[in-house]
């Protein structure tokens, strides 16, 4: 069964003028094993492209934006109409919703293949999630590192990257003011030939449109 999570049962990350806890064994083995399958066979995988220093890339990970209706995003430049949720998703939402007492509108669901796909360097800040965004990141799979930096661009003693290793069946939720004041990635990694679904619930804010 799907922890509330209540109280003691999260850990606090020691990353000062942020709030990002973490549960690494939210959903025991076999609910992680159940969830990572269908979830495998369930989203409609697909390659985004990316726009980056002027020019379209190919994502270096397998994505799928999925929501309410309305629940669009643009990130990258690019806009994405959101996918119909899954039985499974749904179901996933409302105990990640319950654990992190926050409601939630969609999710971005990345996969990587095995250790050569990554995520770079970023901070949700997307103007239509908010001053101050929840993001709830549930992982499943292949134990992969996850880092925070502070975003002081060429600081002459810049704090070194702090991080941490996301279990499989993990819950991760970053609030307050982590999105503004940090940045995460998720680098490449040597001898890692499993995949990896992360799964970030966000709040939309449907009335926010851009031009």
């Amino acid at each position: 069964m799907i922890s509330e999570l209540i109280g003691d049962a999260w850990q606090q990350l020691p990353l000062p003028d942020a709030d990002v806890r973490y549960a690494p064994c939210w959903l025991c083995r076999d609910e992680a094993d159940g969830l990572l399958a269908r979830l495998l066979e369930e989203i409609p995988w697909e390659r985004h492209r990316l726009n980056m220093f002027g020019r379209e890339v190919d994502s270096p990970r397998l994505s799928c934006w999925i929501g309410d209706p309305g629940a669009t995003y643009v990130y990258s430049r690019s806009r994405f109409e959101p996918r119909p949720w899954t039985t499974s998703l749904l179901s996933l939402r409302e105990g990640v919703e319950r654990a992190c007492q926050v409601r939630f509108n969609s999710v971005l669901a990345n996969l990587y293949r095995d250790g050569q796909d990554s995520m770079g360097w970023h901070s949700d800040d997307e103007p239509e999630l908010g001053v101050k965004p929840v993001i709830a990141s549930v992982s499943l799979g292949a134990e992969r590192r996850f880092r925070f930096r502070r975003r002081v661009p060429r600081a002459p003693h810049a704090v070194r990257p702090v991080g941490i290793t996301l279990s499989h069946g993990s819950l991760l939720c970053m609030a307050g003011d982590t999105q503004r004041g940090y940045q995460h990635d998720l680098p490449k990694s040597t001898g890692i030939s499993e995949p990896r679904i992360n799964l970030t619930f966000r709040l939309i804010d449907t009335a926010h449109r851009r031009p």
